[in-house]
């Protein structure tokens, strides 16, 4: 029987890239409880405000929004409580090592299911100045430009 191997995106923090320059990528899993994973499933998060930490040599996410499950009872979690991340510890050393220098910081890029577990997929990231998103949102606005001029001149030559 073949495993669905296919992402299911609950989540992605589109932020992160106007505000950060994106450095590596890891993915990891994440301890949730019952109803944590039922209010995914219906494709309810948010991971804007989502930074990680270091405690006692674990990775823990902060601040990533996950609702309380309609359906719960008692036994509901909270919204924005510290969830841990299950990562390799080859791979907690790197990100320590990094991040140690000033301005670098591990963010939440994307949630997603995948074989049916939730994963998070997190980057060391280093933040941007002003100047450089303003010069971003120039590139991106001047690509626009040029293949909108490129397209209308194709369209004249036809």
């Amino acid at each position: 029987m073949a495993k669905d191997t296919e992402r299911k995106v609950v989540a992605t923090n589109r932020k992160a890239h106007h505000d950060f320059h994106i450095l590596d990528t890891y993915e990891a899993g994440m301890v949730l409880s019952g109803t944590e994973v039922k209010s995914l499933r219906e494709g309810k998060a948010s991971l804007v405000d989502g930074f990680g930490q270091f405690y006692n040599e674990e990775l823990y996410i902060e601040a990533i929004y996950i609702p309380e499950y309609l359906n719960g009872s008692w036994t509901n979690h909270a919204a924005r409580r510290r969830r841990k991340l299950l990562l390799h510890r080859e791979e907690l050393v790197k990100i320590t090592r990094k991040i140690q220098d000033p301005g670098f910081t591990i963010v939440p890029l994307q949630l997603y299911f995948r074989d049916g577990r939730a994963k998070l997929e997190i980057s060391v990231a280093k933040g941007k100045k002003e100047f450089d998103k303003r010069q971003t949102l120039r590139e991106k606005q001047d690509n626009r430009e040029a293949l909108r001029a490129m397209r209308e001149r194709n369209r004249r030559a036809s």
